[in-house]
């Protein structure tokens, strides 16, 4: 008597790529709305928010003292041509003083952490995932999530509005070398003119971006650390989306906040 020969079982059709990225969504917004139920319930890690307030600004503060200086600088020198032929030279410092609060500070400052702290963020989660200190936690009563996560968004929320200011006073002192030698502007008139058209929105506007761009910078880094597949090539992939998937949206926040805000200028 032959043997019937056993029809092998369907296989599962592939999961198309608008389903993973739909399934994607939903565990990124499940990631979010964990993070506000952990961030704002007892108990709290104060020492831990505050030395990674500390890190996080520490780690960013050279690259962004340099970078922004360079900035003024370099605005500066490359909007003085345009403003030559109309003989308004002398607006120059309102000029740079718009740009860079309303736009180029957060934009800049965002843009540096992304690289900087969310890659680090991802790569420290990621590696912390690898060798499973975070199954340790878990089984110590100690709440990772908590520890890990809600302090490190926390923390660079709180981080960036500072670093955004701070970014626009050193490029500011970038334009006014410029400025003092090419017209010998001095301090005092230079900061008066480019302080006379600044608003208290605009003040609002960069406050709020600049807490976005934080925002996203570290969730971005935590999740991607937080579910990076085992292995040190996961390590390295964490860290590297962390900052390619920072850097997308912080451009596409940029986009919005300037539609948004726009409104309220007209």
């Amino acid at each position: 008597m032959s043997i019937e020969q056993e029809k092998p079982a369907d296989t599962p059709k592939p999961v198309s790529k608008l389903g993973n990225f739909f399934i994607t969504l939903y565990h990124v917004f499940g990631f979010i709305g964990r993070f506000f139920k952990e961030a704002f319930l007892p108990p709290y890690e104060f020492k831990e928010l505050m030395r990674q307030c500390y890190e996080i600004g520490y780690r960013s503060a050279l690259l962004i003292s340099t970078t922004g200086f360079i900035t003024g600088l370099v605005f500066t020198k490359q909007s003085r041509p345009s403003l030559s032929e109309f003989g308004a030279t002398s607006w120059l410092p309102s000029l740079v003083g718009i740009a860079l609060l309303r736009t180029l500070a957060p934009l800049l400052t965002g843009l540096i952490a992304a690289g900087k702290v969310g890659s680090s963020i991802g790569a420290e989660l990621g590696s912390m995932k690898v060798s499973e200190q975070i199954d340790a936690m878990e089984v110590s009563a100690t709440n990772p999530f908590k520890f890990l996560v809600a302090t490190r968004v926390l923390a660079a929320t709180i981080t960036m509005p500072i670093l955004t200011f701070y970014t626009a006073m050193v490029g500011m002192l970038g334009a006014l070398l410029n400025v003092s030698v090419n017209e010998g502007t001095s301090a005092t008139t230079f900061f008066q003119s480019a302080l006379e058209n600044i608003t208290f929105l605009d003040i609002i506007a960069s406050t709020i971006k600049a807490i976005i761009f934080g925002f996203t910078i570290a969730i971005v880094g935590c999740y991607q650390g937080y579910h990076s597949s085992k292995g040190t090539e996961g390590v390295g992939k964490a860290a590297n989306s962390a900052v390619v998937t920072a850097m997308f949206l912080i451009f596409v926040e940029e986009v919005v906040c300037v539609q948004i805000f726009s409104l309220f200028n007209t």
